[in-house]
């Protein structure tokens, strides 16, 4: 199934909300939880797309290969990206109780309210990509 051509105006804002992402999450960030949610949603279409963009923007391999690892590691990781990362897990994996406090915490020590909540929109947005990839079967 195409949703591309068979939803247009449901696509439409879904293109919305990964336009709007993509302007107000720092790039690398960006890419980094996208693929981690992928990765963790098992959207094989998704972890193609953003490990090859992580690798166009120069990202080593270790580093997008740490990303399937359940432990983020602090000596791959700056902290401010775990606090991100973990924040896409709690927030990707919302039936094991929602994101704890203290997840929710670490992440407000490194970012504002307003890049919190960008950073909330983005997640958000990546799992629903990886839920009509996975839906659909698209294939890298």
């Amino acid at each position: 199934m195409n949703l591309h051509k068979s939803h247009r105006l449901g696509m439409a804002a879904v293109l919305g909300l990964e336009a709007y992402s993509r302007t107000h999450v720092q790039s690398g960030l960006y890419e980094l939880v996208q693929l981690r949610a992928s990765i963790l949603n098992q959207c094989r279409y998704c972890i193609d797309v953003h490990t090859k963009a992580l690798t166009k923007r120069g990202e080593t391999p270790e580093r997008i290969q740490a990303l399937h690892d359940t432990n983020l590691d602090p000596a791959v990781f700056e902290p401010r990206e775990i606090a991100a990362l973990r924040l896409t897990d709690a927030e990707t994996h919302l039936a094991d109780g929602g994101v704890p406090d203290e997840v929710w915490a670490e992440a407000g020590k490194h970012f504002t309210d307003s890049q919190l909540g960008d950073l909330v929109i983005a997640i958000a947005t990546i799992n629903v990509w990886n839920r009509i990839g996975v839906t659909t079967r698209r294939q890298p």
